[in-house]
């Protein structure tokens, strides 16, 4: 089973930030929880576009759903659920997880339907109280997860998939059925985490690489078959084990408790820290985050 891990929270900018990279800012701290798999970091991007052999980008030709989406993203410590209103970028617990312990990573369908994997097992939870409902028990399920649009790996029904270390799997809801699609390749690990949008890519962090030195890297995958499809380069953060996806950009959150934002410009990516949103209590290490996979694909003004 991959490491748990620890961290995140969604912080959500919603205009477009100025350069930044690295450094200060966020949470702070940690509480000793289990540590990721070891990897160094690439001075990535391999530059341009996938090579000829690699998978062709997702389309990102799709109207703007900010109107049909909740302005609400969810993020998790191991006992704890909290809700961000990506409007306001307020915080506010929802309340401690029951039913559940150590909750490794949180995944939200385009109705903000909301599955966790633990140390145990597969669960749903409830967005409104945090209690959790056995889906299935076991102990090899991802710490790193999503759901990806439908028409990816369903025709009609969107499907919750993750990573342990470099094998991308998807997840049956009903059974918690684990079944292997396929790997990233390129000597990539997950670090991790996965966000996927309708319209806006997949996303994941990312260790080693072609030069085993990616501490961490943001690659782009192919939802359908979890590969490797761009290289965006190195994040300036180490061990980032949470993203999420709100109006156009890449949020990211690290073990130290840092919060940045990934805005993509052609093929050149700025990488810019968020504030303390101020409504956490200090200290928190998250350890999950989900978004829906119709998160706006514009900035909300």
């Amino acid at each position: 089973m991959a490491m748990p891990r620890a961290v995140h929270l969604v912080a959500l900018c919603l205009g477009i930030c100025c350069c930044g990279s690295g450094g200060g800012g966020g949470f702070g701290g940690t509480d000793g929880s289990m540590p990721k798999k070891d990897a160094g970091g690439t001075p990535m991007p391999e530059g341009g576009p996938p090579s000829s052999d690699a998978p062709n980008l997702q389309d990102t030709t799709l109207v703007d759903v900010s109107n049909e989406s909740p302005a609400i993203v969810y993020a998790q410590t191991k006992d704890t659920l909290y809700k961000l209103d990506a409007i306001k970028n307020t915080i506010a617990p929802v309340g401690p997880f029951t039913g559940c312990t150590y909750v490794l990573d949180i995944a939200l369908d385009k109705d903000s339907n909301m599955y966790a994997t633990t140390l145990d097992g597969l669960y749903t939870i409830d967005t409104k109280t945090a209690k959790c409902t056995l889906v299935a028990s076991g102990s090899s399920y991802p710490n790193s997860l999503s759901f990806v649009p439908a028409g990816t790996l369903d025709a009609k029904d969107e499907v919750l998939v993750g990573y342990v270390a470099d094998t991308y799997v998807r997840i049956n809801t009903k059974s918690g059925m684990i079944t292997t699609v396929g790997s990233i390749g390129k000597s990539y690990s997950s670090s991790g985490d996965i966000v996927s949008v309708k319209g806006g890519g997949t996303y994941l962090t990312v260790k080693g690489g072609p030069k085993g030195t990616c501490n961490d890297c943001l690659i782009e995958v192919d939802p359908a078959t979890g590969a490797w499809l761009l290289d965006w380069g190195p994040i300036n953060h180490t061990d980032v084990f949470g993203l999420a996806f709100w109006g156009g950009a890449v949020y990211g959150f690290d073990t130290s408790g840092n919060v940045f934002e990934i805005q993509f410009h052609g093929l050149a990516m700025q990488v810019t820290d968020i504030p303390d949103p101020g409504d956490a209590p200090a200290g928190l290490q998250w350890f999950g985050a989900g978004s829906t996979t119709i998160a706006p694909l514009m900035p909300i003004k």
